[in-house]
């Protein structure tokens, strides 16, 4: 399995911006689709993005479209998400988590929590209205 540690969380104000980083240990983290995932108090935990084990395919929520980034640097086994223009309604705990499987070769992207195997422990971000 490959071991998944989350940073950058924090609170800020509407507007503002923060960027999580994602760091991975473990197995060849860079085979793998990276998705970035968030849940709210009293709801479930919903899709925010993802990005395919080379860098050069992502997949966004519609919620976050345009606002969010995520991209990744596999020498450093790391992988960010950076959000602009937050609004109260992005504040969640957000994670990352690795694919089951690695995907070496193949532009795959997944969206569903089912797809993803490794998760890390979760970074707050509080966005002040």
């Amino acid at each position: 399995q490959v071991q998944l540690v989350e940073s950058g969380g924090g609170l800020v104000q509407a507007g503002g911006s923060l960027q999580l980083s994602c760091t991975a240990s473990g197995r060849t983290f860079s085979s793998y689709v990276t998705g970035w995932f968030r849940q709210a108090p009293g709801k479930e935990r919903e899709f925010v993005a993802a990005i395919s084990w080379d860098g050069l395919s992502t997949s966004y929520a519609d919620s976050v479209k345009g606002r969010f980034t995520t991209s990744r640097v596999n020498a450093k086994n790391t992988v960010f998400l950076k959000m602009n223009s937050l609004k109260f309604e992005d504040t969640a705990v957000y994670y990352c988590a690795a694919s089951k499987s690695d995907w070496y070769g193949w532009e795959k992207l997944f969206t569903k929590a089912a797809d993803f195997g490794s998760w890390g422990q979760g970074t707050q971000v509080t966005v002040s209205s």
